[in-house]
């Protein structure tokens, strides 16, 4: 875990209207044959806010965040997108509907070209996502708006160059713009800062706190200073329970949180 939990003021805008909650679970749970790694979790994520998931190693969060997009299907349990019961829909429908997620691992094409693979990315939402028969040269309609997503994550200067040449960093970059090109209504980041140096960091930082002006953003993150400075909600987990919910500060300053993370030396 990186960073110590100590109170701090979490570096985003100040809310003017009621938030809306745009991805919502409640009494999320899920056995694996007699074991519970999920327990009665309640979340929500709400449109223009950062809401961070956090928790020890083991805690459950990769197992909600599957939950949540559906790559597993949750033992009992209800989760609403824009208020439509997802709960029972494939990974496949929900992405469709605006649920989009990232990955530990960096899921680019390495062979392709930095804007090829934001093109590709592009295909569906625009309708060629099955038009095989078309010329490569049908998707220079798509080159206007891949340029847009890459100018609004800085990787416009290296448009032309292959995924695999990228730094670590500039990589994840690239995966978040591909998320993007599929307009999401939430957007899910599983540990987007992790194997990164201080400027990857902050330069990614700083593209999530613009990405979530106008979406919800819902990321799985071990660096707790980040947290601290880019979040405006966190939920804690531990062994597959939430033990705490709200801003940094009120997160920090509770017992069992403080417990979780220091173990039962802590004073």
């Amino acid at each position: 875990m990186t960073g110590m939990l100590t109170a701090a003021v979490p570096g985003r805008h100040v809310q003017t209207r009621e938030p809306r909650a745009v991805l919502s679970a409640r009494g999320l749970r899920r056995e694996f044959g007699g074991f519970v790694a999920v327990k009665d979790v309640n979340i929500d994520a709400y449109h223009a806010q950062i809401h961070a998931l956090i928790g020890p190693n083991g805690a459950g969060k990769t197992t909600v965040f599957n939950l949540l997009t559906k790559f597993l299907e949750p033992t009992s349990g209800t989760i609403r997108l824009d208020g439509r019961d997802i709960t029972r829909l494939s990974a496949a429908r929900v992405a469709r509907m605006g649920l989009v997620r990232s990955f530990q691992i960096s899921a680019t094409f390495p062979h392709l070209s930095v804007l090829d693979n934001v093109r590709v990315a592009l295909q569906r939402p625009r309708g060629l996502g099955y038009q095989f028969w078309l010329s490569l040269s049908a998707l220079d309609r798509l080159n206007e708006r891949a340029l847009e997503l890459l100018e609004s994550v800085g990787l416009q200067d290296e448009r032309h160059k292959l995924a695999a040449d990228l730094s670590y960093g500039r990589k994840r970059v690239l995966e978040i713009a591909t998320t993007l090109a599929l307009d999401p209504k939430v957007l899910l980041l599983d540990e987007p800062m992790a194997g990164m140096g201080q400027e990857d960091i902050a330069r990614v930082a700083s593209i999530i706190r613009n990405v979530a002006q106008d979406r919800a953003v819902l990321m799985v993150e071990h660096n707790l200073k980040v947290v601290a400075d880019l979040c405006d909600r966190i939920t804690v987990l531990q062994r597959g329970e939430v033990i705490a919910t709200g801003d940094y500060v009120t997160v920090s300053e509770n017992e069992q949180v403080k417990l979780a993370y220091m173990g039962t030396g802590y004073e």
